[in-house]
């Protein structure tokens, strides 16, 4: 299983690392349902992509996603910044007999090794503060090949402060601008115990 070391680290990163890596240690995920989630499966659904489709998963977690994917035939890449899940996903893969790259880097400093297929943001775009989404969604965009498709999972939380940060849609719509992604109409929603949900929305890169 090929495995890949972030890029060097500032202390801003290093900052994420600890904070991320304390609520793993701590046990503190409530947001891991143990298995993949159903906005995965609806992404499959709808997605134009298919086996051989370089994907990634970003703010991946135990990644329960990635060896969904990666059974399926997708070329995955799993991204974190903290390694306890990074450890936990790689066990799991090698354990399956799965192949998928695993990352454990900060998102706003990682770059893959050419332009990707596809991106899965399920809870990594919700757990970044705010001031931080331009710089994201820059991200997301160098990363994706031109007429790739970012899945994003936009969080509802009816609340102010996080994470997750509420992520609502007319916001995300201005984050997004229609000139850098084409909107897809709305194919769902996920709901969670907490009341949260989240609003699922194709966007294909410009």
């Amino acid at each position: 299983m090929p495995i890949s070391e972030g890029s060097p680290v500032d202390s801003e990163v290093l900052d994420a690392e600890t904070d991320w890596e304390a609520r793993y240690q701590a046990g503190s995920t409530r947001w891991d349902r143990g298995a993949p989630s159903p906005s995965l499966e609806r992404w499959l659904e709808v997605t134009a992509l298919g086996p051989g489709s370089r994907i990634v998963v970003p703010g991946c977690g135990f990644g329960h996603e990635v060896p969904a994917l990666a059974s399926r035939g997708f070329r995955v890449i799993g991204l974190d910044v903290a390694p306890t899940p990074v450890g936990h996903l790689r066990r799991e893969l090698a354990q399956a007999g799965l192949e998928a790259e695993v990352v454990q880097a900060d998102m706003l400093a990682w770059q893959p090794e050419g332009p990707v297929d596809g991106i899965y943001d399920q809870t990594s775009l919700c757990a970044l503060a705010p001031e931080q989404w331009s710089a994201y969604e820059a991200k997301l965009h160098g990363w994706l090949r031109e007429g790739g498709e970012l899945f994003a999972c936009f969080m509802q939380t009816g609340r102010e402060g996080g994470p997750p940060y509420h992520c609502a849609v007319p916001t995300m719509r201005q984050l997004f601008p229609a000139d850098r992604w084409g909107w897809q109409d709305e194919v769902g929603r996920t709901d969670h115990t907490n009341g949260k949900y989240e609003q699922l929305f194709s966007l294909i890169r410009r």
